[in-house]
């Protein structure tokens, strides 16, 4: 908009008679920066966001709130991995570190010990899958990306590894910043903000600059619903969710069955379905192109019809 109105400045346009003009440049300016990343490189297969994608989620912890403890074996693994898939996925997030609230400390070697064998067991099972790695270690995402994983997912945004962010160039995958304080481990005493929806703001300005300097081509911003936020403070990020549109990155949304839907609904997160997809075609609607999900199925429908309202 400030380009658009210095152009007009330096050639003397007048907005009283140039107004056709000025509205289709202005809708010309919208509509590349709607579209201007809005494509993800993954291992040479470029990703076309324009229409929204599905994440699913695949726990190997222990201890996540939902799924912890569900997949034991490889078995188990690949079964839910092929169902993830066959649904209509288009990555599959796998994760070796819980980071529900509280979460106990892992050691990068156990988190690699849990991680790497089912990466690679999923790549050569389904050797056309896109695997995103869940870690904020650099160290994990290299070797998870060299075990064949095709992006990295880091909640803490490259604040708890200085290497993350020339880790990523280096290895030149996707990178999903989150926003969060703290660590799983503390992050629930963090939720103090003058006005949370600049301060998440104010974080990815700053985040995404260093990023770019560390020359990350492809980066997907997460507003880390449930880290470091109160549920009031998580209605109130998704309510305002396009007003990050305007840092010109694809967004992602992670809502599942996460307690800002079952604490409202009070209920659990074994009944929270419903809840998740109701506020899963808010987040389509306020401009999220990523879904990071348990429920694929679900998730799929709610694209669809939301797709089916643009036309």
């Amino acid at each position: 908009m400030h380009e658009i109105n210095r152009i007009f400045r330096k050639f003397r346009l007048k907005y009283s008679k140039h107004q056709d003009l000025w509205f289709k440049v202005l809708n010309l300016d919208q509509n590349l920066q709607r579209n201007i990343y809005m494509t993800l490189n993954c291992k040479g297969q470029l990703i076309d966001l324009k229409i929204p994608k599905v994440m699913g989620i695949l726990n190997v912890t222990p201890d996540s709130f939902y799924d912890g403890g569900r997949f034991k074996n490889e078995k188990s693994v690949l079964t839910q991995v092929e169902k993830l898939l066959d649904e209509g996925a288009t990555f599959i997030d796998i994760g070796a570190y819980s980071s529900r609230p509280g979460a106990d400390f892992v050691s990068k070697e156990e988190e690699l010990k849990r991680l790497i064998p089912i990466i690679t067991s999923v790549v050569n099972n389904f050797p056309k899958s896109l695997i995103s790695v869940d870690s904020f270690r650099s160290d994990v995402i290299k070797t998870a990306v060299e075990a064949g994983a095709a992006m990295a997912n880091d909640i803490s945004g490259g604040q708890q590894d200085p290497l993350m962010f020339e880790t990523v160039r280096a290895l030149g995958v996707p990178y999903i910043m989150m926003h969060m304080r703290g660590t799983p481990k503390t992050m629930h005493q963090m939720t103090e903000y003058s006005d949370v929806i600049k301060e998440v703001y104010t974080y990815f300005s700053e985040r995404i600059q260093l990023a770019r300097a560390h020359q990350i081509k492809d980066i997907i911003l997460d507003l880390g619903f449930g880290f470091s936020k109160t549920l009031e403070q998580n209605f109130e990020l998704l309510g305002m969710l396009d007003y990050y549109k305007n840092l010109n990155l694809p967004i992602l949304a992670g809502i599942s069955r996460k307690s800002m839907v079952y604490k409202t609904l009070n209920t659990n997160a074994n009944q929270a379905l419903n809840g998740s997809t109701a506020l899963h075609m808010v987040a389509l609607q306020k401009g999220a192109k990523l879904l990071r999900v348990h429920d694929v199925k679900e998730a799929m429908e709610c694209i669809h019809l939301h797709e089916a309202l643009q036309k």
